[in-house]
């Protein structure tokens, strides 16, 4: 059985010094990245960060919509669903 993927709003801030995931931007998860936003650098690294801050790997991490704007929507494929959907609110800063 196919485990349902969580879908993350994320927003991502290219460029910074301290990169990082984790704090909210509205109701987004915050995705600090170094990569500028030239040749899709820093949406492919906010991917990996996800992924990583996820426990997954990053081929389970896709992409649904944003491709070029700094709020992005992504799709999460893991095995155990709720680890990532309790992570995930670890992340966002909530009990």
């Amino acid at each position: 059985m196919t485990a349902r993927p969580v879908r993350v709003s994320i927003r991502v801030r290219p460029g910074s010094v301290r990169p990082g995931v984790g704090g909210r931007y509205a109701q987004a998860l915050l995705v600090r990245v170094r990569e500028r936003a030239v040749d899709q650098k820093a949406t492919e690294a906010a991917l990996a960060a996800v992924a990583e801050a996820l426990g997954v790997r990053r081929r389970d991490v896709a992409l649904v919509a944003g491709a070029t704007s700094r709020d992005k929507v992504v799709d999460v494929h893991a095995e155990d669903e709720a680890a990532v959907r309790q992570r995930l609110a670890a992340l966002l800063g909530q009990p």
